[in-house]
């Protein structure tokens, strides 16, 4: 922890009244970063600002708040606090980190920053790497994520990259800090929490320093990255103008310079969220490019959706509307209203986002679509049938999300699922002989 310390005090020495937002939860990780930039101010010319959010998903967030406050009274340092007051229907993380990052982003322009530090160490680059292996992703995402980002304004800092998660509760003892511990981060629910508890631990055991292995990989294949780029980008230039992509001119190149120009569409439009991006949404827009259709278009993570327009390519914002759709449901689909349908192989989980059928109870192949007027799901565990519509108003669905709301079909019409709302009477019990389970997320 010494190098990290000696670092940061080596990259501000310089700087004169500077204002450093650092991003902190309370956590073993963020307490220690910031109580080192808090020894780094004592050294400096440079005042820290601590960057706090509450989620407001957990009843401990109004206690963890006043610690981190009374943190920053004890160390000199400036508290801003903002609290998430509600949460639309998106995926819960990928929508708190939008918010999360949006009130880093206002500080930064309120103290005129040029850097927001976040806690990221060692064994959190391990965990990314691993789960973007197994999970696929651009050949710029398997690096996880790197030490400097340099975003339009300001550059973000993550210290601890070399660190391990052992190193940083060595500090916590030895300077006597208390923390607060989220116990979400104990729940084998989350992937990452799986890698964390199961798989890391194993590649320690292997070797100790196996971070700073993980730490040369990901700076590798950045390297190489940043190498392939250069190569391709007057190719790029010529093949992808205002972030539309040439499909005749595409067809042209050999098809490791075709994957990486559809990596690099996606790039410009994701940045520094590539963790949403994996291999089967390049697949998805390389099946748009050579589909024989003229005008189609796919799905994809952040509201975003690939359109193919004659011989032209292009990613744009999806703008929610009644136009209809019907898909058939394959291993994964991608939804008009941002969410997820996908295909798993089991799961304990039995609300109203799992659905479990027998493929001798319906007709396949199975369809997602939007309603249409007249729509009737015959409710598991009622007799008769309901209107959607009144199911709707039932759960209160907001008026302007009923249009694209998905309705699961079977190849009759049938109607088997509205997820996160309903199942038919074609859902069975987990208990029961199932051959098919979906999942929206």
């Amino acid at each position: 922890m010494q190098e990290v310390y000696e670092e940061l005090i080596e990259k501000f020495k310089n700087l004169k009244s500077e204002n450093i937002v650092v991003a902190v939860s309370g956590g073993a990780d963020s307490i220690t970063l910031l109580h080192l930039m808090a020894r780094v101010k004592k050294e400096t010319n440079i005042n820290v600002i601590c960057a706090h959010v509450n989620h407001n998903v957990r009843v401990e967030s109004e206690s963890e708040k006043v610690f981190v406050e009374d943190f920053c009274k004890e160390n000199d340092v400036i508290f801003e606090y903002m609290k998430i007051e509600n949460y639309g229907d998106d995926n819960f993380h990928n929508e708190a980190r939008i918010k999360r990052y949006n009130f880093f982003e206002s500080l930064i322009s309120k103290y005129n920053s040029k850097y927001l530090l976040t806690a990221h160490h060692g064994d959190d680059l391990i965990e990314t790497i691993l789960m973007r292996i197994v999970r696929g992703t651009t050949f710029k995402g398997y690096s996880g994520f790197s030490k400097e980002v340099k975003k339009s304004n300001y550059t973000i800092l993550r210290p601890l990259i070399t660190v391990t998660k052992d190193d940083i509760y060595e500090y916590i003892k030895e300077n006597k800090l208390q923390f607060v511990e989220d116990k979400s981060n104990f729940k084998d629910v989350y992937t990452r929490n799986r890698y964390r508890k199961y798989v890391v631990p194993v590649l320690k055991k292997e070797d100790k320093n196996v971070h700073n292995k993980f730490y040369k990989f990901s700076k590798t294949i950045l390297e190489y990255n940043r190498y392939i780029e250069e190569q391709v980008k007057s190719i790029q230039n010529e093949v992808i103008v205002n972030n539309t992509l040439n499909i005749e001119k595409f067809l042209n190149l050999d098809k490791v310079i075709q994957e990486k120009i559809i990596y690099m569409l996606l790039e410009n439009k994701y940045q520094d969220d590539l963790m949403l991006i994996t291999d089967k949404h390049v697949e998805l827009i390389y099946k748009l490019i050579t589909s024989e259709k003229a005008n189609t278009y796919v799905y994809l993570p952040n509201n975003l959706k690939a359109i193919k327009s004659y011989n032209n390519i292009s990613i744009e914002q999806n703008i929610k509307d009644s136009k209809s759709y019907e898909i058939e449901i394959t291993e994964k689909v991608f939804l008009p209203n941002g969410k997820t349908i996908e295909m798993i192989e089991q799961s304990e989980c039995d609300d109203n986002n799992i659905c479990r059928l027998n493929s001798k109870d319906i007709k396949l192949p199975l369809y997602v679509r939007n309603r249409k007027n007249g729509d009737k799901i015959y409710v598991k565990g009622m007799s008769g049938s309901k209107k959607i519509k009144d199911i709707f108003i039932d759960s209160k669905v907001d008026y302007s999300k009923r249009d694209s709301w998905p309705i699961v079909i079977d190849s009759t019409g049938e109607i088997l699922w509205i997820p996160g709302l309903k199942k038919s009477k074609f859902n069975v019990k987990k208990t029961e002989k199932c051959d098919i389970i979906l999942k929206c997320y």
